[in-house]
């Protein structure tokens, strides 16, 4: 109890760090008096507040944000391709810390499993995020078209299937503890891509043995750590955007709430072969805008 009360402090504690260091980073980044953007051209507006409420709602339910915030901000032009990495990890950072509060607390996973494979993704997340945020935006495209695929295979073997269902172990030892390590930071680098970490991590842990409910706790728990310190440097660099991200956050945390304590159940096979063929052609799109002919370097930075 005393190992779990110190991470659920230490989730409360990144939490208010993180809001802070966003307001300031948002700050320096605007010091110019004639920078400054009126409150007013803030505001979200009722659609980003609905795709922060539906795709948290989703995931906090264990589907992922990612493969669902990508093809409506794709689809509804709200973001630019570039931006949209940063825009979905700074985000969405908030209404994870949320879910990896409830989650953390309400199933059961050893505690050295579940922080050894916490700091792999952070560790993961943050070489990431330092690549992402230097990316021109039709690498960023070709990434993110290419991986987009991968995710809607991963939830298809899910759905059909064709991987282990998990045993009952409730923590990884020896080798399969660093395999666990070693996957989980994987998968935080590529989540600076724009890929969720839920789905795989779900994979992972029950291909190592461990009870598929297990991962809740853990995939929640990395993505809450990792977010935080990979969407600062995103904010840093100026590489989100500032409306989207806030109404992911604004509407993302209500759909959390009523996910975890509002939704008994659900019955979700529907829902995630929609998102299948929504993010297969999110992927075709992508990968279609980045083979465009691509103007020469000059003409990158005088339209940047």
């Amino acid at each position: 109890m005393g190992e779990k009360t110190a991470l659920l402090a230490a989730l409360g504690l990144l939490g208010m760090v993180f809001v802070a260091r966003w307001v300031m980073l948002h700050r320096a980044g605007t010091a110019s008096p004639g920078e400054q953007l009126p409150a007013a051209s803030l505001r979200p507006g009722p659609l980003l507040l609905a795709i922060g409420f539906l795709t948290d709602f989703f995931d906090t339910l264990g589907v992922g944000s990612f493969a669902t915030t990508t093809p409506l901000f794709k689809l509804s032009r709200r973001v630019d391709d570039r931006e949209i990495p940063g825009t979905m990890n700074v985000g969405h950072t908030v209404p994870t810390l949320a879910e990896a509060f409830i989650y953390v607390v309400v199933v059961q996973v050893e505690m050295v499993t579940l922080v050894a494979l916490i700091a792999a993704a952070v560790a993961g997340a943050w070489l990431g995020a330092g690549v992402v945020t230097r990316l021109p935006k039709k690498q960023i495209q070709r990434a993110m078209g290419l991986l987009l695929i991968v995710a809607a295979v991963v939830i298809v073997l899910r759905r059909c299937g064709w991987v282990p269902a998990g045993q009952n172990a409730l923590g990884l030892h020896g080798g399969a503890l660093a395999i666990g390590i070693a996957g989980n930071a994987l998968l935080g680098a590529l989540m600076m891509l724009g890929i969720g970490l839920y789905a795989p991590c779900m994979i992972l842990v029950s291909l190592l043995g461990m009870s598929a409910t297990t991962a809740f706790p853990i995939m929640m728990g990395s993505c809450a750590f990792l977010m935080p310190v990979a969407s600062l440097r995103f904010i840093a660099a100026r590489r989100y955007d500032l409306r989207a991200a806030l109404g992911l956050t604004l509407g993302g945390v209500p759909g959390v709430l009523v996910a975890a304590f509002l939704v008994r159940s659900l019955q979700l096979a529907t829902m995630q072969w929609l998102v299948v063929a929504v993010v297969l052609i999110t992927s075709v799109a992508m990968l279609r805008s980045a083979s465009r002919h691509s103007p020469d370097l000059g003409a990158l930075v005088t339209h940047a």
